[in-house]
């Protein structure tokens, strides 16, 4: 008796479907997948919240390629029908801000006020904020909530003075910001009506300005464009509101995923509490090994190019998972391990090249002011619960905890 036979049809066999990223938007570590893939295949095709597909790199050679070459650009990612990985681009400027500031003659103002001398953050004035935020919970009583009381606080205290924003609109802002850098949960209409609230707050803030007589940065860029008129009154409001929402949540999510590491080696705050003058370099290691993404740096492809062992066409979209970039042990011995003495360190947290990010020296300087104070201020704080228990904000671009319980 012979076995039945399987139907006969026209239609051709189904392909697996493609793993679907982010795998993961919690900060404790680094998603498994990420570390499957970069072992086994270092660019992958995946599917995007967008419904679309892109190829994913997690190898530390290849994402610096990427960077590099200039067969994949970012600034075209701005345009319209440009492939996405989240929620569409509102608008050219909102993805390639540095370049409109630059054919407007203001790219240096920014540069300036970002660069390392950071005229409107001291670090007396920073130390200060930071022991603030830190009073705060200190008086409100153990457990404390490290998130809101330092990450969050010390953020939103520089952004607002590098802007010239008043400290009161934090709260309102950040609600917004929390809200624009959300993936999933919000409809592409409620994105743009949140979004248009904050480029509104922005351009009547600047609107109110005293010519000459700035209160930070947006005035000042207001100032000089008020002469020339390189940007329209609403491309400036864009790129304002994205330095506030990128600086502010990039910043606070940082701040958090570090401190959450750091609280889980009470002998590398002991150290770094013994010997100040090593925070540079633990800051480094922090930047490093802290995952912060909960999506990737996206790049266009301009033109057919190889990366690694893909043939990628004009027309995809190339998203760079520097949190996996940065634990490839090709690059970085023995990953795994917090090695605050690690040297050379060349992480690509910020980038690499000319796509390096104009904002990593007030992360670095204003990170290590601000932990010396946490590490002074408070010298037996600790984790208020396992750290398995930290909760995590889903589905968030920049990743955040919901909320650090310590003790102190």
């Amino acid at each position: 008796m012979t076995a039945p036979q399987a139907p006969v049809t026209d239609e051709a066999p189904r392909e697996e479907p493609l793993p679907r990223y982010p795998f993961s938007t919690d900060g404790d570590r680094l998603a498994p997948e990420l570390t499957e893939l970069r072992g086994r295949c270092p660019v992958a095709r995946v599917g995007t919240n967008s419904g679309g597909e892109a190829w994913l790199v997690t190898g530390y050679e290849l994402a610096q390629h990427a960077l590099r070459d200039r067969s994949f650009a970012r600034s075209v990612l701005g345009e319209t029908d440009s492939p996405t990985q989240d929620a569409p681009i509102l608008a050219p400027e909102l993805l390639d801000a540095m370049n409109h500031l630059q054919r407007a003659g203001l790219r240096d103002e920014v540069l300036k006020a970002l660069g390392r001398n950071q005229p409107e953050l001291p670090d007396e004035w920073v130390a200060e904020a930071t022991r603030e935020g830190l009073d705060a919970m200190v008086r409100e009583g153990a457990p404390g909530d490290l998130q809101h009381h330092f990450a969050e606080w010390v953020a939103a205290k520089c952004m607002c003075r590098l802007l010239g924003l008043p400290f009161a609109d934090r709260a309102w802002l950040a609600e917004r910001a929390d809200k624009d850098l959300t993936m999933v949960t919000y409809s592409d209409e409620e994105l743009a009506r949140n979004w248009e609230e904050i480029r509104v707050h922005m351009q009547e803030h600047m609107a109110a300005r005293r010519p000459g007589e700035p209160r930070g940065l947006a005035d000042r860029l207001a100032d000089l464009n008020a002469g020339h008129q390189g940007l329209t009154d609403r491309q400036l409001s864009n790129i304002v509101s994205v330095l506030f929402v990128s600086g502010y949540e990039d910043f606070a999510s940082f701040l958090g995923v570090a401190a959450f590491n750091l609280l889980q080696k009470p002998e590398v705050m002991s150290a770094v509490r013994a010997r100040p003058e090593t925070m540079p370099q633990c800051v480094e290691e922090l930047l490093r090994c802290s995952v912060v993404l909960g999506n990737a740096i996206p790049r266009f492809v301009t033109r057919d190019a190889e990366l690694g062992p893909a043939s990628v066409k004009e027309g995809d979209l190339v998203l760079l998972q520097l949190d996996a970039v940065n634990f490839d042990p090709a690059a970085f011995s023995d990953p795994e391990a917090f090695d605050p003495a690690r040297s050379p360190n060349p992480h690509l947290r910020f980038g690499y090249g000319r796509h390096h990010c104009p904002g990593a020296h007030l992360v670095r300087h204003q990170s290590g002011t601000a932990f010396r104070v946490l590490l002074d201020r408070l010298p037996g704080i600790r984790l208020a619960v396992p750290a398995a228990e930290v909760p995590w904000h889903p589905h968030r671009m920049a990743i955040m905890a919901a909320g650090i319980p310590v003790t102190w």
